[in-house]
């Protein structure tokens, strides 16, 4: 099958998901998911600012364990201050954690730490770019720290692929929040990273080009089998896109499944349809602020 368009990509996709659950059942997601490559794998992670010992100290990130596989969306979830920011940072290797193993691509920041940059980003709501510089020389200067083949063919594509080319010749300080947004994540695209992490990626988007968006990542993740490790306080974005959840608070893990089986957990009902909106909550009132 030809797969140099779309249209051709979803029926090889569509017929490969209904053989799958023609064998396997409900299970077929499970299955699948064992037999992808892991990505990203954390052991034991733990980072404690201040002393090692004693009450000053602070413990941020407290013996979290988790993996996403390729081709995963996995939501991470919790409330301001429950470590999700710590995490990220120690994954980028911009914090050391004070114990614990981040294995990407089955490799250790220690020994491959340029291999493993090369093959990931990130974007962020909060992180701006330098205000003076345009669109496409933010982009371009990404684009050669990546040793990006064809740069300037590779920012036009991306700026193309999320409607921003008009923005191409701006001083990024004059853009809007949402716009600046929109090339914070054309930056993270950049490098066609097999692992993408992203802070709250539709902030700041008006509903329609949040709902693009998301559409954009969940076509790029089921074409070039990228995973996204996934952080959002949009209960209803996280139900639509994550194939697995976490919930972590006072940086510990509390939960992690499927959207509906965390909210089967959680919430002790039997439910059809995911509702993290209300396991964010109980999770908050039960765990404490």
């Amino acid at each position: 099958m030809d797969y140099s368009n779309g249209r051709s990509f979803d029926q090889a996709h569509n017929w490969s998901t209904q053989v799958f659950r023609l064998f396997f059942g409900n299970d077929s997601f499970r299955i699948a998911r064992s037999m992808a490559e892991v990505i990203l794998e954390v052991k034991n992670l733990t980072k404690r600012f201040g002393p090692p010992t004693g009450e000053s100290g602070f413990m941020a990130v407290n013996d979290i364990s988790f993996e996403a596989r390729e081709g995963e969306i996995l939501g991470f979830l919790g409330p301001n201050g429950a470590g999700k920011t710590t995490t990220i940072q120690m994954l980028l290797d911009v914090l050391k954690p004070t114990m614990g193993q981040i294995r990407i691509f089955g490799r250790g920041f220690e020994n491959d730490r340029e291999y493993i940059l090369r093959r990931i980003n990130f974007s962020s709501t909060y992180v701006h770019l330098p205000g003076r510089l345009t669109v496409g020389e933010n982009l371009l200067v990404f684009a050669l720290l990546f040793s990006v083949p064809s740069p300037r063919k590779r920012i036009a594509e991306i700026l193309s692929l999320i409607g921003a080319e008009e923005f191409k010749n701006k001083r990024y300080a004059v853009l809007s929040s949402g716009q600046k947004n929109k090339i914070s994540l054309a930056k993270a695209l950049i490098n066609r990273p097999r692992l993408l992490l992203l802070d709250e990626p539709t902030a700041s988007l008006d509903p329609e080009v949040a709902d693009a968006t998301r559409q954009l990542l969940k076509e790029i993740v089921k074409k070039e089998k990228m995973t996204i490790l996934l952080t959002s306080h949009n209960m209803a974005e996280v139900e639509e896109m994550c194939d697995r959840v976490i919930f972590i608070n006072h940086g510990k893990i509390v939960a992690q499944g499927t959207p509906l089986e965390i909210t089967k957990e959680i919430l002790e009902e039997e439910k059809s349809e995911p509702d993290l909106g209300q396991v964010f909550l109980k999770i908050v009132r039960e765990f404490g602020p």
